[in-house]
């Protein structure tokens, strides 16, 4: 089987639909494991906070604000249990205690605290200062929302609160936590959350990282100079930086671009996102500039649904897309060659 990156524009040109089943063949997706990510909790962690919740609240009897803020400073992680309960992300528990309180609460604090506390679950918390304030507000808002429930709102509006445990507010979460959850109704909210949602979402940037590892190695080997990019950093003559620029952002003259995606509608904006930096490329090279050459190394599951994106992408990387399975010949196969100190990675 011939790759696109072995042959020229014009094969590539002629039967598209020959390179595209070459890389599709190639493609390796690992959605079913994710990494764990350094602020990841376990369930025995996680059942200390909601046990520590449960006696301290009499069996979620006593909602009480200023109990619930006394728990969660000494077991930390059950702040985390009681945004589980509400089902909000940091943001938007911000938000709302935010509105509630009249007081300023940043999303990028309770961002940070909530990932402090998933790093450091059973350490204590300062409750003295501006800190202790905020979380405190945090506190009280809960308590108030879990105490109420469901507001009445139109037939054609669903409330973030219409759960199996919250909808009748504290009584809902006291008879749940006494007779157990109904598996049909946990299935049905698990369904509405998708497992691990997230967590997922949390480690996504780690999922693109073993990608990005992986191209660092083979240039690390072939002894190519190399700038690796940071993510949103601002690199002159791009919209939007590069994962990696050789030699550097000073001279570009290859680009690589690295894109791990399991869903094909997200894999069509990382492929006009190649197609960009293409474009970008030839009119650098109308102006009298040098160009570069685009290369795309890719992931997942979500580039081998739509034929002709992939098609695409071929063509405006002149065939140059590799996969963790072929980048054992990126640095032969590309202008990179020129740029190897260390033929052999000696």
């Amino acid at each position: 089987m011939k790759f696109p990156f072995e042959a020229t524009p014009i094969e590539i040109k002629r039967k598209p639909d020959k390179f595209v089943d070459a890389v599709v063949s190639c493609l390796s997706s690992e959605f079913l494991v994710m990494p764990r990510g350094e602020g990841f909790v376990t369930f025995p962690v996680f059942e200390t906070g909601y046990e520590a919740l449960k006696q301290g609240t009499n069996g979620f009897k006593v909602m009480d604000g200023e109990i619930l803020y006394g728990i969660v400073m000494k077991c930390p992680i059950s702040f985390v249990v009681v945004r589980a309960i509400l089902g909000l992300t940091p943001p938007e528990w911000a938000y709302l205690a935010s509105q509630a309180s009249k007081t300023d609460i940043a999303q990028g604090f309770v961002r940070t605290l909530d990932r402090n506390i998933r790093s450091s679950p059973l350490k204590p918390l300062r409750s003295t200062g501006e800190m202790g304030t905020r979380i405190r507000n945090l506190i009280e808002t809960a308590a108030t929302i879990l105490k109420d429930g469901v507001p009445d709102i139109p037939a054609d509006r669903l409330h973030r609160l219409d759960k199996a445990d919250t909808r009748f507010g504290s009584s809902g979460i006291r008879s749940l936590a006494q007779i157990g959850v109904p598996y049909a109704m946990l299935l049905y909210e698990r369904f509405l959350g998708r497992p691990f949602a997230g967590h997922r979402d949390s480690v996504s940037e780690l999922v693109g990282d073993s990608l990005e590892n992986a191209i660092e190695q083979v240039l690390h080997q072939a002894g190519i100079s190399f700038r690796k990019t940071k993510r949103a950093e601002k690199i002159e003559g791009f919209d939007q930086a590069p994962d990696f620029i050789i030699p550097s952002e000073f001279n570009p003259q290859v680009i690589i671009e690295a894109k791990i995606t399991e869903d094909d509608g997200t894999a069509r904006d990382k492929v006009t996102r190649i197609q960009h930096l293409a474009e970008l490329s030839r009119a650098a090279s109308k102006r009298g500039k040098p160009g570069y050459e685009v290369i795309a190394c890719i992931g997942g599951r979500g580039f081998g649904v739509r034929r002709e994106d992939m098609k695409k992408m071929l063509l405006a990387t002149n065939g140059k897309v590799f996969t963790i399975r072929t980048l054992d010949r990126l640095v032969e196969c590309t202008r990179l060659k020129t740029f190897e100190s260390r033929p052999n990675g000696r």
